[in-house]
């Protein structure tokens, strides 16, 4: 697994202003069915910590690539091109593409 690493070379604690532990936790309930009735709603939420996480190529929303976890600077910038497309087109995917990374960027307090 990609994941930031500091100087060091030490594994990043830190997703966003969450604590890695929680981002996992967040993904972990909704492979295992918890969170919105919407499937992909749920499927948004879970590519954005993916992403968030450093497990993907390129970012959900911009397909911006780089590998490792976004820092913070990116992941508002995603959130905002996200908000953004939600103007155009208002999917369930988009969705949840944007309360994850809301919740990542810390404007929310509980995910989804």
């Amino acid at each position: 697994m990609n994941t930031r690493q500091d100087e060091d070379g030490d594994t990043a604690e830190s997703v966003g202003v969450r604590q890695r532990t929680e981002v996992l936790a967040a993904l972990d309930g909704l492979t295992n069915g918890t969170g919105a009735d919407a499937p992909q709603f749920r499927a948004g939420e879970a590519v954005a910590y993916e992403w968030a996480l450093g497990r993907a190529e390129s970012s959900p929303a911009t397909a911006r690539g780089g590998r490792g976890v976004p820092d913070l600077v990116v992941l508002t910038a995603e959130l905002d091109a996200v908000t953004a497309q939600l103007e155009e087109a208002k999917t369930d995917y988009l969705r949840g593409l944007r309360a994850a990374l809301t919740w990542l960027c810390g404007y929310q307090s509980e995910p989804g």
